[in-house]
């Protein structure tokens, strides 16, 4: 039979269970594969924040959002799309019900434990599903899960050695889903436009001090290695702004006093405006980067 069979509340961080399906599963299967979601429980943090897995007995998914896991365990043929919509309604009930603050200071197991009427009576809405075709969005959560699909793990991840499950680290591709940007919005066009056309006004000068350089002293080569460094700041602008990489606030900033700095140096070659121009392009491209969050871990799924 297609149905929800346990669901779980727990903290990302330690895999503390705070509320969870009170009703006993007398299954075997239910049971070997509540292991599973114990150990996944616990690492959370460690993988994206959409999964299922399915070599097991039974089929776990889970959302996390906000330092908060909510998991099930269903039958193999329950609809996915089902299953993320039950997840769905969990997370927005519990955000509304206990606040970040509380959720992060409480020390006992299972000390939202009532919200285990919730759980059961969403277990009910979906363990029927003719009764869903009016109350929630399948289309929608359809669209979100084409757009962005769930990790799937597998037994590679998770095994069972001596009686104990363990968990291996995800492939690589699981970190992918988290690491998505925001769309690029207009701003963002033009702060590439016109890093660009620093880089390009920095390499043109650059060449043009490579000229002097044969003609006059070596300290032109000084001018020529500044020219050259701002327009690699300047590409790198760009480049932390379109794609992902650890760090990427930090390297914008180093960047933006890097540009700042080079600018400095080439007092003497440019006037005031043509700094002040290039430094506020740098300060631009810094805050349109700062504003390009990951799409990861949103706690909306358009349901």
């Amino acid at each position: 039979m297609s149905m929800v069979l346990f669901a779980s509340v727990v903290r990302v961080r330690d895999g503390l269970p705070l509320s969870a399906s009170t009703d006993y599963e007398h299954n075997k299967g239910v049971q070997e594969t509540k292991k599973y979601l114990k150990v996944l429980s616990k690492k959370l943090g460690h993988l994206p924040d959409r999964s299922t897995l399915k070599d097991v007995h039974y089929n776990i998914h889970f959302i996390s959002s906000l330092g908060v896991g909510y998991m099930i365990i269903c039958s193999e043929n329950y609809p996915n799309v089902l299953a993320f919509c039950f997840l769905d309604e969990l997370q927005r009930e519990f955000i509304t019900l206990y606040d970040t603050a509380r959720i992060n200071t409480v020390v006992r197991p299972y000390s939202f434990i009532e919200f285990d009427n919730f759980i059961q009576k969403t277990k009910q809405r979906f363990n029927n599903p003719r009764s869903l075709a009016t109350k929630i969005n399948l289309a929608d959560m359809q669209t979100e899960i084409k757009l962005r699909p769930a990790h799937q793990l597998t037994m590679f991840d998770v095994e069972t050695a001596n009686g104990n499950v363990r968990l291996h680290s995800p492939p690589s591709k699981g970190i992918a889903p988290n690491q998505r940007l925001e769309p690029v919005k207009l701003p963002g066009f033009i702060s590439c436009l016109l890093s660009f056309l620093c880089a390009a006004l920095n390499l043109i000068r650059g060449f043009h001090a490579m000229e002097n350089l044969f003609q006059e002293d070596e300290e032109e080569l000084h001018t020529v290695a500044v020219f050259f460094t701002g327009t690699a700041a300047c590409l790198y602008q760009c480049y932390l702004l379109t794609c992902y990489s650890g760090w990427r606030d930090l390297k914008s900033f180093l960047m933006f006093g890097l540009v700042c700095l080079c600018n400095l140096s080439l007092h003497e070659h440019r006037n005031t405006w043509q700094i002040l121009f290039h430094v506020a392009v740098a300060a631009f491209s810094t805050l349109q980067t700062r504003m390009r969050q990951p799409q990861g871990k949103t706690p909306d799924y358009n349901v």
